[in-house]
């Protein structure tokens, strides 16, 4: 019987810190530079990718980081892809990313014809005059937000109930159904939202599909990106993270030709190219203080090796959405918080020393440099980072 290679949980932090970006010495120049490392910035709030890409850059500005997105050639991609998420990419990885994830567009365009109809009473035919008008809007335009193509489309600005009946109903137009589609068939795209980098008000302007890929090849070449930044990964990592099936994660694993190995977790795979010991000595000390759902937290199901399991209920939201949080040598140590005068709260959910104490002072500074007049609220809100932006003065563990 083949003995499998194990991988400690210290072996995979020290992975963690350099594949990641997140050890001081393995800082990128540039938000390319760490979307390709990552594979994607999660992008549902705006301002995760600037704090997730600042928090991996040797000199982080806003200017260059927007420059990236919205001015660069080609620029980033922004695109939903796995499980339905918004995630920022390599321009490249865009027609992979949404060939390997994103289900069938022709369903996705039917339900919204459906819901349309069940909730406003719209036809098909109502329902493609209304698309066909919003995209001679945008091609008249330019670029517009959604606000402003309804100020040329009445229908656009009609809405109905979202979660009708329950305490938490709200209202939603139209527009949000029909642009999403168009995005999610590659036909339109997000550009440069109206306001700062915080804001969620994109413009849009038309695009060209991405092109095609088959499916299967598609996944494959995403697995294999994911096992080089992110393994060694299990099969339930994969398939938490992609969307897939199980019984397409297995196929899709065997496919990229990875190698199984020993975790605290059970089997765990990395490719076989990298298989081996990571080169070189351990990094210095050191400290990171990450957006909610940024990336690396958000990048596997079995959290364990980077995250005690008793201080989940303080960082995750409900839904499980992570917060803000302060990472030392691999694991998460902390949370913080931006209180709306600008100051940055933090709370250590464990001592480490008073020499990592220290790194985390310099660590805000930093990223209080980086946000300057900014004030970020996260989209979703865990229980420790409501209490710390609510505290004051900052509490220092």
């Amino acid at each position: 019987m083949t003995t499998l290679r194990r991988i400690t949980p210290a072996e995979r932090r020290l992975r963690l810190a350099a594949r990641h970006l997140l050890a001081p010495a393995r800082r990128a120049s540039g938000p390319q530079e760490v979307t390709e490392a990552l594979i994607g910035l999660h992008a549902t709030d705006p301002a995760t990718v600037f704090l997730s890409a600042a928090a991996r850059m040797q000199a982080p500005t806003a200017a260059v980081i927007d420059h990236a997105l919205y001015d660069a050639t080609p620029p980033l991609a922004r695109i939903r892809c796995m499980r339905r998420t918004m995630f920022v990419t390599p321009h490249h990885l865009a027609p992979v990313l949404h060939a390997a994830t994103v289900k069938d567009a022709g369903r996705s365009r039917d339900a919204a014809v459906e819901h349309l109809r069940a909730t406003l009473g719209w036809s098909p035919a109502r329902y493609a005059a209304v698309e066909k008008a919003a995209l001679a809007a945008l091609t008249s335009r330019g670029r517009a937000t959604a606000a402003e193509l309804a100020t040329d489309i009445p229908d656009l600005r009609e809405d109905y109930a979202v979660n009708a009946g329950k305490s938490y109903e709200t209202r939603q137009r139209v527009s949000a159904p029909i642009l999403g589609t168009l995005a999610a068939e590659g036909r339109i795209r997000r550009t440069r939202p109206a306001g700062s980098w915080t804001s969620a008000q994109f413009r849009w302007e038309q695009a060209e599909p991405f092109p095609a890929m088959p499916a299967a090849e598609a996944k494959t070449v995403l697995a294999r990106h994911y096992l080089a930044a992110f393994g060694p990964v299990t099969a339930a990592d994969v398939k938490w993270w992609t969307g897939w099936t199980l019984t397409d994660t297995r196929k899709v694993i065997a496919a990229t030709g990875a190698e199984a190995v020993e975790l605290d977790e059970g089997t765990g795979y990395l490719l076989p190219e990298d298989n081996q010991p990571p080169a070189g000595s351990e990094p210095e000390p050191w400290v990171a203080l990450l957006p909610g759902l940024d990336p690396t937290p958000m990048g596997w199901r079995h959290r364990d090796f980077y995250l005690d399991p008793d201080h989940t209920p303080a960082l995750f939201d409900r839904n499980g959405n992570i917060g803000p949080t302060i990472w030392a040598d691999g694991r998460i140590i902390g949370a913080w918080a931006q209180h709306p005068d600008g100051h940055i709260n933090h709370r250590l959910l464990t001592d480490p020393g008073r020499h990592t104490r220290a790194l985390i002072n310099n660590a805000v500074q930093r990223l209080a440099i980086f946000l300057d007049a900014t004030r970020v609220t996260p989209c979703y809100r865990t229980p420790v980072e409501r209490e710390l932006a609510a505290a004051r003065p900052a509490r220092h563990g």
